[in-house]
């Protein structure tokens, strides 16, 4: 099991009295990252403007590869 980090922006409610946890810092992590790849690279559009040619999912795998990474750095 991957580590997650915990929750990125926990809610504890007063009605209820729980804690809403929210997305992983692992998620929160993956998303930042991919949001600066994508800066970096934008996607780039076939002819019919519909499909784009850059391969999303390895993108993603990316991402959370430099999540891991910085959850791995965070815990030295």
């Amino acid at each position: 099991m991957k580590d997650t980090g915990g929750p990125a922006f926990p809610v504890k409610t007063a009605m209820f009295d729980c804690t809403q946890p929210g997305m992983t810092l692992r998620d929160y992590f993956a998303a930042k990252a991919m949001q600066a790849v994508l800066l970096k690279w934008p996607p780039i559009l076939t002819e019919d403007q519909n499909a784009i040619r850059r391969d999303t999912e390895e993108i993603a795998r990316g991402a959370y590869a430099m999540a891991d990474a910085m959850l791995k750095a965070r815990s030295q």
